[in-house]
């Protein structure tokens, strides 16, 4: 492990491989992993189509089940984000923030409010996209469009 302590955060709507990869790596850098998750307020603040987004109840249930299954919820702190940011710009003792491509921008406006606030920038580590079987990203939206399911396997649609 690399870093104390590290951050990642997300809608985590329709819990996929993508997710999952960024999830991963915070736990493979990270002793400990604070994960954000927007509130049921947030979500419909998103710049994404957030007409379909699950609740918080559902999404949040289904991420504690895969840290469970895996063996990390004793290295997790859970946060609902209620704003872009949560801890990660005020939190001094976070080292790392995990992000995929789509979120690096967050990441470093990230690090502009701590150098701002007199904190250390984050170490950003960026996780590639997971491709689904078409090579197009893996996304929430295209599962809640019945594209692809969450492991990026397109789905048959028959036309009558």
């Amino acid at each position: 492990m690399k870093f104390r302590k590290v951050v990642v955060g997300g809608t985590f709507d329709y819990l996929h491989n993508g997710h999952l990869a960024i999830i991963s790596k915070a736990y493979e850098v990270g002793e400990q992993v604070t994960v954000g998750i927007c509130s049921d307020e947030m979500r419909q603040l998103l710049q994404k189509d957030s007409a379909g987004v699950q609740p918080l109840a559902i999404r949040l249930w289904r991420l504690l089940n895969e840290l469970h299954s895996r063996g990390w919820l004793g290295r997790t702190e859970i946060t609902i984000l209620s704003d872009p940011y949560g801890t990660a710009v005020s939190d001094r003792n976070i080292d790392a923030i995990v992000v995929s491509p789509e979120t690096r921008k967050r990441a470093e406006e990230i690090n502009r409010i701590r150098i701002s606030k007199g904190l250390n920038p984050l170490e950003i580590v960026e996780v590639p996209f997971v491709l689904a079987e078409d090579g197009k990203p893996i996304s929430s939206l295209r599962i809640r469009y019945g594209e692809i399911d969450p492991h990026g396997k397109r789905l048959n649609h028959s036309t009558i």
